[in-house]
């Protein structure tokens, strides 16, 4: 769902930067001044998950492909403002190293998958998980639904944007959108909750170390192993585009160094996606681990108490 350049046109691109940048700057101030907060490690192993995760397309009918967003999976193991700004950083990563969304219309798609998929969906979250076990099975039935929603409701941000920019009618794009997400959200849903399974005993404040170690792992090897096999298939977005035809080639307002999730300088495709994605596993964690450090200080309430 990460929208490219040119496929936004006019004040849409700079409003919704504005109001990312404002819900954003809500999120780190309540992150700052949390009582509970995720150790920095275990901050960045769960953002460099979620990064790894979003590059394995899985094919959907009709001959598109959907991959994890994974807000609410970032709510779940994280709380809701630590969870927007895991999301607001992969995306942010994603298209500053990657290319994969552009940077003209960063501001939407933060809107659309982080403050609205992980903001939105998060909250939503909260409000069921306080009362049901996280052993119980209405839990994860929640989170499943939750999930599937959060998708839902990122695919209709877009395609609200895509009609005040003037790119297509909403009626026309609405349908196609929802239709074609409906299926991805169902991946959604069902990666949320094998997810949340295998990090029960984190959920439940389990080991510090295992927090860190397990994701961090996961992620090295859906990245640098499994990445390669990922769907080529268009994804939701792109499938509409092409449908409607408002699908052109985007142009970059600058040269990311690993575009496209390849290693220029390596030939052998799966060894360079394997590779590059590695590489942006390292670059999530420690770009994670150094944002998350700046919450993790006390606050001068916290000193004084």
């Amino acid at each position: 769902m990460h929208i490219p350049n040119g496929m936004l046109q006019g004040g849409i691109c700079p409003v919704t930067a504005v109001v990312s940048t404002i819900v954003i700057g809500f999120a780190a101030f309540r992150a700052f001044f949390a009582k509970n907060k995720p150790s920095a490690a275990r901050f960045a192993a769960i953002t460099a998950l979620i990064f790894a995760g979003q590059m394995m397309n899985f094919p959907v009918s009709g001959g598109t492909s959907g991959h994890l967003l994974g807000g609410i999976l970032a709510v779940a193991l994280l709380g809701v403002p630590f969870g927007i700004l895991s999301m607001a950083l992969v995306v942010t990563i994603q298209c500053l190293i990657f290319s994969d969304g552009g940077f003209t219309v960063l501001g939407a798609n933060i809107l659309n998958m982080a403050i609205i998929g992980a903001g939105l969906g998060g909250f939503i979250y909260q409000s069921f998980a306080k009362k049901f076990s996280l052993k119980s099975s209405q839990y994860f039935v929640g989170i499943s639904v939750v999930s599937w929603f959060s998708i839902m409701i990122a695919a209709l941000a877009c395609s609200i944007e895509l009609a005040i920019s003037g790119t297509t009618p909403f009626f026309k794009v609405i349908g196609a959108m929802l239709g074609t997400h409906a299926f991805i959200a169902i991946g959604e849903a069902l990666i949320t909750v094998a997810a949340c399974f295998a990090f029960a005993s984190e959920l439940m404040g389990g080991s510090q170390k295992r927090s860190v170690t397990v994701p961090l792992i996961a992620a090295g090897i859906i990245a640098f192993v499994l990445s390669p096999f990922a769907s080529g298939l268009p994804d939701g977005l792109e499938w509409v585009a092409a449908k409607f035809n408002f699908l052109h080639e985007s142009v970059p307002t600058f040269v990311s160094p690993l575009p496209d999730y390849t290693v220029a300088a390596i030939s052998n495709e799966p060894l360079a996606t394997g590779l590059a994605g590695l590489i942006g596993v390292i670059i999530t964690f420690f770009a994670a681990w150094i944002v998350a450090n700046i919450f993790s200080r006390p606050t001068q309430l916290e000193v004084s108490a």
